[in-house]
């Protein structure tokens, strides 16, 4: 056989066990990708997204769109090919596994974890819409969820409005963890509840719930490593009750992110006119009750996944401002916002047509 026979036949060779040992070799990395984005003033799948009854509500125009980003599950595992096609890829993001599914977390429970942030971010939507407005709410602590095994399964649930703990009045979720790990691990903490189906009664009879019982919670030991804390094995949340209906309607989404979106809808709907001017807004971030923005993840595969529905501006989080600059697709300007109250300040200059006075996001921002 020829020499360059050979060596083309070894380097073909070569190249083929290459390729194979990067498809069958697995590496510990997973893909972020631009999400589908949804018009919180409009329909998704047939019906609209925000459905309000009992208060009056005006037209809307223009797009307020929620952002989302596409992950690989829990469950797949990305080859060496997969991983290198990614990183070479503009639109996709390759991050570390551990970074979407810390400490070996299923697929199961990021999907119920996600659910329940999505089902607390609508919640605390309606909540800074309304107070934005003006609008009185009724809130109170509730036990949120309860872990299978721990010391709170079967005497806690989940629903039960916590008013005190040893005693003490609790007025914010973040309340309780601070209470209960006062004490040492082993240790007595004494619950002071309005059982979940008392709290339920009361709300249909639409009158104030009646009558506490104190629940004696022996503590045990937090699986954290490193930390010896006291825990009871719940997580608090916070219930409310508000003057008139408000639903959204979206299935498939999950997480906290797109709170910010949801509030500029409800409030959008609630008050004549219209925040856009027709123009077509998109973006992202938390929401807390008092109106508070937040930072999310995966925020360039936001704003690309927005700018290519035809996204004009896009509502950022003050934290994610810098690194949404780095790329910023074109043609799509970012504003920066803190506050539920900046987002509609700048809303304003956008219909206004006055986009120089937009506080925009800067790499150094």
């Amino acid at each position: 056989m020829p020499r360059r026979t050979a060596t083309m036949l070894a380097s073909t060779l070569m190249l083929i066990a290459l390729l194979c040992a990067g498809v069958l070799i697995p590496v510990p990395y997973s893909e972020m990708s631009p999400g589908p984005t949804v018009n919180t003033l409009g329909d998704h799948e047939g019906e609209p997204v925000l459905q309000i009854a009992g208060h009056k509500t005006y037209p809307t125009d223009g797009h307020l769109n929620m952002t989302t980003v596409r992950v690989t599950s829990a469950d797949f595992r990305m080859n060496l090919v997969q991983a290198v096609y990614g990183w070479l890829a503009h639109d996709s993001k390759i991050v570390p596994h551990d970074t979407l599914y810390p400490d070996g977390k299923t697929e199961e429970q990021s999907s119920q974890e996600n659910a329940e942030e999505f089902s607390q971010s609508q919640e605390s939507a309606k909540v800074a819409a309304l107070k934005e407005l003006g609008v009185p709410v009724k809130s109170w602590v509730i036990v949120s969820t309860v872990i299978k095994g721990s010391p709170a399964e079967g005497r806690l649930h989940a629903g039960d409005v916590i008013k005190a703990v040893d005693g003490t009045a609790v007025k914010q979720p973040s309340d309780v963890a601070k209470l209960v790990t006062r004490h040492k691990p082993g240790q007595k903490v004494v619950f002071t509840v309005v059982p979940a189906k008392d709290q339920a009664a009361a709300e249909k009879a639409h009158r104030p719930a009646t009558g506490t019982q104190d629940v004696a919670i022996t503590t045990a030991t937090s699986a954290d490593s490193g930390a010896k804390r006291a825990i009871v094995g719940i997580s608090a949340g916070t219930d409310h009750t508000f003057p008139f209906t408000i639903d959204i309607k979206l299935a498939d989404v999950g997480g906290p992110s797109a709170g910010l979106m949801f509030a500029l809808g409800i409030y959008d709907k609630l008050t004549p006119g219209n925040l856009t001017g027709g123009k077509f807004v998109a973006g992202t971030g938390t929401i807390d009750d008092s109106g508070k923005v937040g930072p999310i993840g995966g925020i360039e595969m936001k704003t690309v996944g927005a700018r290519d529905k035809g996204a004009q501006y896009f509502l950022t989080p003050a934290d994610n401002c810098a690194a949404a600059a780095k790329d910023t697709p074109s043609g799509l300007t970012l504003v920066k916002v803190k506050t539920i109250g900046d987002a509609l300040g700048a809303l304003k200059d956008i219909r206004d047509g006055d986009t120089a006075a937009l506080p925009k996001c800067t790499t150094g921002s």
